[in-house]
C-alpha cells in the first residue's frame, strides 16, 4: 500500500502543535504525529511499541548477533572507521562530514530532497525541518540541535512534492518511526543517515542546563559531551569553555532531560544506513559506521574528501560505569577542583576510541533501564530490547 493508494492514512489528520501525543509524557516529538501518517503510530512510535530487532532485518537483512561484542553494542554494520575532512567546513560543529554527504547525494542526483534541520531564525537552538533542495540550505542546517525535534513533520510535504528519491538525516527514535512507515511514503529510493543521539532536552530544559552549567549561557552557539569526559561549550566568540562531567550539578540536573530519552536504547541508531557521531573515534575525529550498502555508497560519494584511520580501543570501562551508576543515583556532585582533578586522570587513563564508545552506552543504558523500571515498570518487560537487557546485566543496579 503505497500513499497515493491508501485512503486509511490520506483520511487522517495530524495533531495540533498543542495536543497531547499517543506516548503522553514518553513523547519524543519525532513529528509523526503532526502529520497524517500517526494513522500508524501505535505500530510505528518507538515509545509504543518498541521493534529494532525487527526493523534492523528489514532495513539490513539481519538483526544484530548477541554473542558479537561489536553487534550488541553498535547493531547490525558491515565496517566502521575514524574520519575527518581534509577541509573542514567553516563553522561545522566537527569537520562537516554530514553536511558534506548530504550535498554530494543532493547535486549528483542520488536524491531530490534532504531532510534536515535549520533553527528558528529567531532562536539558534528551535529546530525548523526542512526538505532542503540545494547547498546553501544543506549547510544552513550545520551544527546540531540538543532539542527534541520533529523532523518527520516535513513527512507530507514528501510526498505531495512528488519526489522519489529522498535522504533523511535524523536521531534513533526519528528513524525507527520512519523505517515503520517506510512501505507509505510511496517513494522508490530512501537514504538514512543518522546521527548518535542522547539526553535531548525541551527548550525549556536546554535554558536550565545552560543556565547551570555554562559560564556564559547567553552565548553558547553549540555543545558536546565529549570524550575528554568535559562538557565542551563553544561560545560566540570562538572559544571553548570546558566543563568536567563529574562537577555537573546532577541535583538540579536529573530531571532536566526529556522523559523519552530517559528510556530510549537506541544511542547508535541502529536502523540508519550510515552513522557518523564521535563516540567511537579519538578526540578530534569522527566515528563511522556502515551498516548497509546504502550506507556505503554514501560514504563512496566522500571517501577522497577524508582522512581516515582504523577504530581502535583502550581502557578498561566497567569500574567506571558501576561507580557511576551509583553517583548518579545519589545525585552526587564533586567540588569544580576535584572534578577537574579526576577529569584529567581519567583521560588519561580512561576508556578511549571503542571502548569509550561502550562505557558511554553502559552508563546511558542502566540509567535509562532503572528509569523505566521505576517509572514504567509495566513497559520494562516489552520496552527494553533483548541486547539492551543483556548489557544491563553486565552491572550491580540500586533498587
Amino acid at each position: 500500500m503505497t500513499a497515493t493508494n491508501s485512503p486509511k492514512h490520506l483520511k487522517s489528520k495530524g495533531l495540533k502543535a498543542t495536543s497531547r501525543r499517543p506516548a503522553l509524557e514518553l513523547c519524543s516529538e519525532c513529528g509523526l504525529c503532526d502529520t497524517y501518517y500517526i494513522h500508524y503510530v501505535k505500530e510505528a512510535c518507538a515509545f509504543l511499541h518498541q521493534q529494532i530487532p525487527e526493523l534492523e532485518t528489514q532495513t539490513h537483512g539481519r538483526s544484530r548477533d548477541l554473542e558479537q561484542e561489536d553487534d550488541l553494542y553498535f547493531g547490525v554494520h558491515n565496517h566502521m572507521m575514524a574520519a575527518r575532512k581534509i577541509e573542514p567546513i567553516p563553522g561545522a560543529q566537527w569537520t562537516g562530514i554530514v553536511s558534506t554527504i548530504a550535498i554530494e547525494m543532493l547535486e549528483q542526483g542520488l536524491v531530490e530532497g534532504v531532510v534536515c534541520v535549520q533553527n528558528s531564525p529567531d532562536d539558534r537552538f528551535q529546530p525548523q525541518p526542512i526538505i532542503a533542495r540545494n547547498r546553501a540550505e544543506i549547510l544552513a542546517a550545520k551544527v546540531n540541535k540538543p532539542t527534541l525535534s520533529p523532523n518527520l513533520s516535513v513527512l507530507e510535504q514528501v510526498a505531495q512534492s512528488g519526489m522519489k528519491k529522498l535522504l533523511v538525516i535524523g536521531v534513533g527514535c526519528q528513524i525507527q518511526a520512519l523505517r515503520a512507515v517506510e512501505k507509505e511514503l510511496g517513494i522508490e529510493k530512501l537514504y538514512v543517515l543518522g546521527t548518535p543521539c542522547t539526553d535531548n532536552v525541551s527548550r525549556a530544559g536546554l535554558q536550565k542546563f545552560l543556565d547551570t552549567t555554562s559560564r556564559s549561557p547567553s552565548t553558547v552557539v553549540y555543545y558536546e559531551f565529549m570524550q575528554d569526559f568535559n562538557v565542551h561549550f563553544k561560545h560566540e566568540d570562538g572559544s571553548t569553555e570546558l566543563v568536567p562531567f563529574f562537577g555537573l550539578n546532577t541535583k538540579e540536573l536529573k530531571d532536566v532531560f526529556a522523559p523519552s530519552c530517559l528510556s530510549c536504547f537506541d544511542y547508535v541508531n541502529s536502523l540508519a544506513d550510515l552513522v557518523v557521531g564521535y563516540m567511537g573515534a579519538p578526540f578530534g575525529w569522527q566515528w563511522i559506521v556502515v551498516r548497509n550498502d546504502r550506507g556505503q555508497e554514501m560514504l563512496d560519494l566522500v571517501q577522497g574528501l577524508l582522512e581516515t584511520q582504523p577504530v581502535s580501543s583502550q581502557g578498561k570501562r566497567q569500574e567506571a560505569v558501576q561507580q557511576g551508576i551509583t553517583a548518579y543515583d545519589k545525585a552526587t556532585t564533586l567540588p569544580m577542583w576535584v572534578a577537574k582533578v579526576l577529569g584529567v586522570a581519567i583521560k588519561q587513563i580512561g576508556p578511549k576510541g571503542l571502548e569509550y564508545a561502550r562505557f558511554s552506552i553502559d552508563s546511558h543504558f542502566t540509567r535509562n533501564y532503572l528509569y523505566v523500571k521505576r517509572n514504567y515498570p509495566q513497559k520494562l518487560a516489552a520496552h527494553v530490547p533483548a541486547f539492551a537487557k543483556k548489557i544491563v546485566a553486565q552491572y550491580k543496579l540500586p533498587k
